[in-house]
């Protein structure tokens, strides 16, 4: 049993989907989240401006004594998941896409048309495609950066027309060329647009990969023993940083966990890196 933390980071807000999950899988958990909102979006980044963010987000985490590290962070997991694991051996590290790709090779078949969105780092990487196809070969994957997504999500822009026409903008013609039915959300971001998918899309067989992670936190959680033991509700305080703690930020954490801070015994502090 284990008592410490888990640490989870993003680029921004985005992995903030994964919480929820989380929360209800693992009700006796205490949360670090890092926001890297200062810096985001990471998907249009070089890989090593991407890594020197990532192992400093590490170092900080570590320094608050997690016990599990949580890439909730699609781009990140597709580029510095072994470099993660390398610094901090002695700290399991979980990245998104292993866990989404599973569920993608154990629910699709050869016959289905499986289409997957993500930044332009991500797509670049192929990491989705090879993963899927170790684990179920001769799926078919087609893959398509959007990168105008999380900028309007970052600024609170879904609930729109804005939204709706960049949805289409992306993913008209790449759903009707390729004949998708089924699609994987790649970027943690992605599950707070993903109303808007199925409004337009009503058809499509949606994955989300910030549903899938909390999945694979309990199962490694598991096989090392490592589940907190139940504790009183005023020693469960999961604290949310930001390296810009803007309200955009604030508000939606609230909307994402559907209750008010003092509901919820979180606490939001602001850090420069």
């Amino acid at each position: 049993m284990d008592n410490r933390p888990i640490g989870f980071f993003d680029s921004g807000l985005g992995g903030l989907t994964s919480i929820p999950h989380i929360m209800k899988q693992l009700p006796d958990e205490r949360i670090i989240f890092f926001g890297d909102t200062a810096r985001t979006p990471y998907g249009s980044k070089s890989p090593d401006t991407i890594r020197q963010f990532t192992m400093q987000i590490g170092d900080f985490l570590v320094k608050n004594d997690v016990k599990m590290i949580v890439i909730a962070c699609n781009t990140v997991s597709a580029t510095c998941l072994e470099d993660l694991r390398a610094a901090y051996p002695q700290i399991p590290v979980i990245g998104v896409i292993s866990p989404t790709a599973a569920v993608v090779a154990k629910s699709c078949s050869e016959e289905d048309r499986i289409g997957i969105i993500a930044t332009k780092v991500t797509v670049r990487s192929c990491a989705y495609e090879a993963r899927i196809q170790e684990k179920h070969q001769g799926l078919h994957t087609f893959s398509k950066a959007c990168p105008a997504f999380v900028p309007l999500i970052e600024e609170g822009i879904i609930d729109n027309a804005i939204m709706d026409l960049t949805i289409q903008y992306y993913l008209d013609d790449f759903i009707r060329e390729n004949r998708i039915n089924t699609l994987v959300l790649g970027c943690t971001h992605y599950p707070l647009i993903a109303a808007n998918i199925r409004k337009l899309y009503p058809d499509l067989r949606i994955i989300s990969s910030s549903k899938e992670v909390a999945t694979a936190v309990k199962i490694e959680l598991a096989a090392r023993d490592m589940f907190a033991v139940p504790q009183r509700s005023d020693d469960l305080e999961n604290v949310f940083y930001a390296s810009d703690l803007s309200e955009n930020f604030v508000n939606m954490i609230k909307t994402i966990l559907g209750r008010e801070e003092d509901e919820l015994n979180i606490k939001f502090k602001n850090l420069d890196l």
